[in-house]
């Protein structure tokens, strides 16, 4: 019964390894920079328009993927 619960909407689950050091994502008017990644945790820069310098933040990282799939992300490098 698992296994058929998992298999019903394949397309809506997030992939195990959805954030790697290094990953730009686009979205609309901003852009975020994932500079690490921990166990559990996620160092990102999140750019807004043509901001010269953004912080560093750090957030779990269901929170980071969370946001990305909500405000709909493309991933540009890898």
């Amino acid at each position: 019964m698992m296994a058929s619960k998992l298999m019903i909407n394949p397309k809506s689950r997030i992939p195990v390894n959805l954030l790697e050091t290094g990953q730009t994502w686009r979205m609309e008017g901003s852009r975020l920079l994932v500079e690490l990644v921990g166990k559990h945790l996620v160092h990102y820069k999140l750019i807004k328009g043509e901001a010269k310098r953004t912080p560093l933040s750090l957030s779990n990282k269901k929170s980071v993927e969370k946001y990305l799939k909500d405000n709909k992300a493309v991933l540009v490098q890898g």
